[in-house]
């Protein structure tokens, strides 16, 4: 397994165990768009990833990562010429993933976020490119993973214009659209091969 898929999550873990213990470090490493915008600390647009609201939280996102980007991350240091190849794409996805969200609220001192949901996305939907009909379990219900991504995007998009459950689905959203573009631009024969696999259905 890779060694930066490793480090990613024993830091990702450590991190948020530390975090559930000291407001003081969850503060310090949030998304707090006022923070950015006003105090510069571009840091946090990295660092929300971090920590995570709860232990289950921590554990969903951690899960999903490890399953998913022991597949990935050879795919990524491959297309990228290196074993950071899957750091850059994971580290670019918490930036992008957030960004709208921080736009949106750069000044608003009641908005915070956190959590590793967008990157984790964007893995996961890297990987139903390279394998749309591999079946995967969604609370302990297998499907095919093209069937998941269609209902994960139609519900987040549900869930983010509703606005009432105080979850980012709007970085699940980006997330998921940066993992497939960042996946089509470094390999870009992955595209005719999704096509392909999409005409074969094979459950």
């Amino acid at each position: 397994m890779s060694l930066v898929l490793i480090l990613i999550l024993a830091v990702t873990c450590v991190v948020s165990f530390i975090a559930f213990n000291n407001r003081r470090v969850m503060d310090d490493l949030i998304l707090w768009p006022p923070a950015v915008a006003r105090k510069h600390e571009y840091y946090r647009l990295l660092t929300y990833g971090l920590v995570h609201a709860d232990g289950t939280h921590l554990l969903f996102n951690m899960l999903t990562l490890f399953f998913f980007g022991r597949a990935m991350a050879p795919f990524y240091d491959g297309a990228l010429g290196g074993m950071f190849g899957f750091a850059l794409f994971y580290l670019g996805g918490l930036v992008v993933s957030i960004l709208p969200t921080y736009l949106k609220n750069r000044n608003n001192p009641n908005y915070h976020s956190l959590g590793a949901s967008g990157a984790v996305s964007a893995v996961l939907f890297g990987y139903i490119l390279l394998a749309p009909w591999s079946r995967i379990l969604v609370l302990v219900v297998p499907m095919p993973a093209i069937v998941y991504a269609v209902l994960y995007t139609a519900y987040s998009i549900y869930m983010d214009r509703r606005g009432q459950d105080h979850i980012n689905h709007s970085a699940h959203l980006w997330g998921a659209a940066y993992g497939v573009v960042f996946t089509l631009l470094v390999n870009p024969r992955v595209l005719p091969y999704f096509i392909g696999a999409l005409s074969q259905p094979r459950w």
